[in-house]
């Protein structure tokens, strides 16, 4: 994007394919005591996001708008959806100010025009077709998976509130730019199958493997978010509250729970999940509850993150002789 503009990164790792799956022998499944949902939550989605980038180019409307009379667009076939120059915008994509007019997550306007719903609004909104097709590749192989397992109410629960999450951390550390995409909620779905991991610890056989493989994962693309432009706050942010949310939402039964019943007396299962599940659940609810009430009062209140956190912003950028961070 034009210098002032974040994207929300684009390099979700599709690789997930590594953690067990409940058909693949990689954990311990009871007959009849898991449920494959279809997946309809997660390719609604996708749709949404290409919609709303569709809609977006409409109304940049380049050729009409662009300074240069249209003669700096890029694939001017495409007429009125056709991309801003490359020096505007060098992921083939929108202005700057129509991104703002559409929802972009701005700081001043949150907090001092009370405009909030940006905080949902640029979740939904991409910088451009290569930001766009990166994370919908991530957002099918992550969240289809996670979708069948665990239903679309729950999944859908975790990629929302973990975009929400993500934008509030984002405006409360970046106020001089804009900030939009999916990301932040992909990321979240990244934490919540690490927490489901962890959660359900006794389902899984191959558990060092299925827990390094994700941890490596995470790990390679919140490193990529330390290049500037890159909206590592909003990864960081979706990523702690798909974590939580993973403990409270994506609990499995304990084995043996669902076949109890033509289990002798003596050998029955009396509590659908272990004791540690409860303890798990019940901090990462306290601990979302006081985040996000923290983190609301804090933004709306216009208190700057890097004012109680002066190193916290080299967790989005790191300046190195190539390159230059700003706010």
């Amino acid at each position: 994007m034009a210098s002032g503009d974040l994207e929300r990164g684009k390099n979700i790792s599709n690789n997930n394919n590594n953690r067990g799956s409940y058909s693949s022998g990689s954990y311990y499944v009871e007959p009849g005591s898991d449920q494959q949902w279809t997946s309809w939550l997660i390719p609604m989605f996708v749709v949404a996001n290409v919609a709303v980038f569709i809609v977006a180019m409409y109304i940049n409307n380049c050729p009409k708008n662009n300074w240069e009379g249209g003669r700096g667009c890029v694939a001017r076939f495409l007429g009125r959806l056709s991309f801003e120059p490359l020096k505007e915008n060098p992921l083939f994509g929108p202005s700057s100010s129509t991104l703002q007019k559409l929802g972009a997550l701005e700081w001043d306007k949150v907090v001092h025009e009370h405009q909030g719903w940006r905080l949902i609004t640029c979740i939904w909104l991409h910088a451009g077709v290569i930001h766009l097709l990166a994370n919908m590749l991530s957002l099918v192989f992550i969240g289809i998976r996670l979708e069948q397992q665990f239903g679309f109410v729950r999944v859908g629960f975790v990629y929302l509130l973990s975009g929400f999450g993500g934008s509030i951390l984002s405006a409360l550390f970046i106020q001089r730019s804009i900030s939009v995409g999916a990301s932040g909620a992909l990321f979240g779905l990244l934490g919540a199958m690490l927490s489901e991991l962890l959660a359900n610890w006794s389902i899984y056989t191959n558990k060092a493997a299925a827990l390094l493989t994700l941890v490596v994962i995470i790990a390679i693309n919140l490193a990529v978010g330390i290049l500037p432009h890159v909206d590592n706050f909003a990864h960081i942010g979706g990523f702690m509250a798909g974590f939580l949310l993973g403990f409270v939402l994506l609990l499995r039964p304990q084995f043996g729970w669902a076949e109890r019943h033509q289990l002798p007396a003596q050998a029955r299962v009396k509590s659908r999940h272990n004791p540690y599940q409860y303890v798990l659940c019940i901090v990462a609810l306290v601990l979302l509850i006081v985040g996000f009430t923290v983190g609301l009062v804090m933004l709306f209140r216009g208190e700057n993150g890097n004012d109680h956190c002066s190193w916290c912003h080299y967790l989005s950028c790191v300046p190195t002789s190539k390159w230059k961070c700003g706010n």
